[in-house]
């Protein structure tokens, strides 16, 4: 298990049932780089994965 899983699993164990907008996801997103800039990539990374999930393997 990596670290990140067990914030992972707090969020589901917390949150779980609740259904969020992918504005709601931004805004939180961009609330957090504000608050520690020094995730600022990461955070681009996985909102670029996450934007590009579904398209196409050419």
């Amino acid at each position: 298990m990596y670290f990140t899983d067990r914030g992972i699993e707090e969020l589901v164990e917390r949150r779980g049932e609740e259904e969020v907008s992918v504005g709601w996801l931004a805004e939180r997103l961009r609330e957090f780089v504000d608050l520690n800039p020094e995730f600022e990539v990461p955070v681009e990374r996985l909102a670029t994965w996450l934007a590009r999930l579904d398209e196409d393997d050419d």
